[in-house]
């Protein structure tokens, strides 16, 4: 059972990446601020973790001090790791759609590959038939995300909703140069995310307390996101949150996705390596692609 663990943990957190982007597309049709959404997710998660890691990590057998050098080095890759990645996730999810932007999160793997190949955390060697298939993998990989980012082919729209967010929506859809940004953010976002996920592996060998590690990755974040929300987003109305999707989305993501999944990753990778987490995001494609056209709405594209 303890060498199924690694499994049964990348299945949830695909199964929650799922939910996180459908709920994230509907409230951000609904009009809500991305910078805002992103904040607030932050800062719930870190309220759950940072008293979590503070009661279940005091009795460490083995205590691990935190050095003003590795604290920065959280910081740092929490910015781009996190803050950086999700607010451009975010806005491209404005400009797209749920099922782009889980099929370009699918190079998520082939991206922490190479960078863990170029770091020499993960050995290939191209003059055997392993490493020439990994590397064409990683390229066929590549090509067929800038395929479905760059080519709009023809549409069916399965399921039909009449709301007053339909138009808007539509012409998101409609907007070219939209749909180009939108894409360009999600590539350079999981470019990004993918070498955070390596680099959280180098930090968890001199830092190995895996829950402080993500509460203060969390903790970072939530002010980051303050700082950006507050310069984007200064008008209060935008800010409150009522008993609705909003509130449900945010709690979700806040609990499920920044709080639970960060530590199950930082788990995985401690365990399995940096490619072991990026491996399972096809799943998250499926549900996503599934539930975007049966509860959004969103047409399905043939490219």
């Amino acid at each position: 059972m303890g060498e199924l663990k690694p499994y049964l943990a990348m299945f949830v957190v695909q199964l929650i990446y799922a939910g996180l982007t459908l709920l994230s597309k509907a409230v951000f049709n609904g009009g809500m601020n991305t910078f805002v959404f992103i904040f607030y997710r932050q800062v719930i998660g870190a309220a759950i973790l940072v008293p979590l890691a503070l009661i279940l990590e005091k009795k460490r057998v083995v205590p691990v001090s935190l050095s003003f050098l590795t604290f920065c080095k959280i910081f740092v890759s929490s910015f781009f790791g996190l803050t950086l990645t999700l607010n451009m996730q975010a806005i491209a999810l404005v400009y797209t759609s749920a099922t782009l932007a889980a099929a370009i999160v699918n190079s998520l793997p082939a991206s922490a590959f190479f960078f863990a190949v170029l770091l020499r955390m993960e050995k290939v060697n191209i003059r055997t038939k392993g490493g020439i298939t990994k590397i064409g993998s990683v390229f066929l990989c590549l090509v067929g995300v800038a395929t479905v980012a760059f080519y709009k082919g023809p549409q069916l729209r399965i399921v039909h909703y009449h709301n007053h967010h339909s138009l808007h929506h539509e012409d998101q859809f409609s907007s070219g140069k939209r749909w180009i940004l939108g894409s360009l953010l999600l590539l350079l976002s999981v470019i990004i995310w993918s070498l955070w996920l390596v680099i959280q592996a180098h930090i968890l060998k001199i830092y190995p307390a895996k829950l402080k590690f993500t509460s203060l990755q969390c903790l970072s974040s939530s002010i980051q996101s303050f700082v950006i929300a507050i310069t984007f987003e200064r008008d209060i109305e935008k800010w409150k949150l009522g008993w609705d999707m909003k509130l449900l989305a945010v709690v979700y993501c806040g609990t499920l996705v920044t709080g639970l999944i960060y530590y199950l990753q930082a788990w995985a990778i401690q365990k399995r390596g940096p490619v072991f987490p990026a491996m399972w995001n096809p799943l998250s494609f499926l549900i996503a692609t599934t539930g975007s056209i049966f509860l959004l709405g969103e047409p399905l594209r043939f490219g």
